[in-house]
């Protein structure tokens, strides 16, 4: 029985919350772990993840931001259609990672149910991801009309097919355990 590489799931889930969540904001709520509750494992990955987040989220926004060229007025309106869209990609995100986590989990113990239902829910993600950049682009193509519109949308999806690409494939390829 191969085990799950911790390493893959490490870069995976890294990979994601650095590149989709925002940075973290100020004190954690008091309904997230504290330091003496949570496991030093999970320390260790938020620890990280704070590290790289803010950068990478940087580079996301500029790439964004010099692709599509806009002026200052442009600017005005398409920033906060993109902040809102971020905002709800973040919540798709959480998602995914979680996923991702119970994959980790239960990879040593795979059953046909659960593969079943881990891929079902990788599936329903990506589903949910496309019709929120699919409703962002008419947001953007009312307000910007559809050539900037459409810039947006293939600039955001490539950078989405990146993130997939660097997150499936640092994942092992699920084996039966029977």
């Amino acid at each position: 029985m191969k085990k799950f590489p911790i390493a893959a799931l490490f870069f995976a889930v890294i990979l994601q919350l650095a590149l989709v969540l925002p940075p973290a904001q100020g004190q954690a709520s008091s309904s997230q772990p504290t330091a003496t509750t949570e496991d030093p494992n999970d320390q260790n990955l938020n620890a990280y993840v704070d590290l790289i987040r803010k950068d990478v989220r940087q580079q996301k926004a500029e790439i964004m931001g010099a692709v599509m060229v806009l002026s200052s007025d442009d600017a005005a309106k398409f920033w906060p259609i993109y902040s809102e869209y971020d905002a709800e990609l973040t919540k798709l995100s959480n998602q995914r990672v979680e996923n991702i986590k119970e994959y980790a989990r239960t990879y040593d113990q795979m059953t046909d149910e659960k593969a079943d239902e881990l891929i079902k829910k990788a599936m329903a993600y990506q589903k949910e991801r496309s019709e929120l950049l699919a409703r962002t682009y008419e947001r953007v193509k009312q307000a910007l009309g559809a050539v900037t519109a459409a810039r947006f949308a293939q600039v955001e999806n490539q950078l989405l097919l990146i993130i997939d690409l660097q997150i499936m494939s640092s994942l092992p390829i699920v084996s039966h355990t029977s």
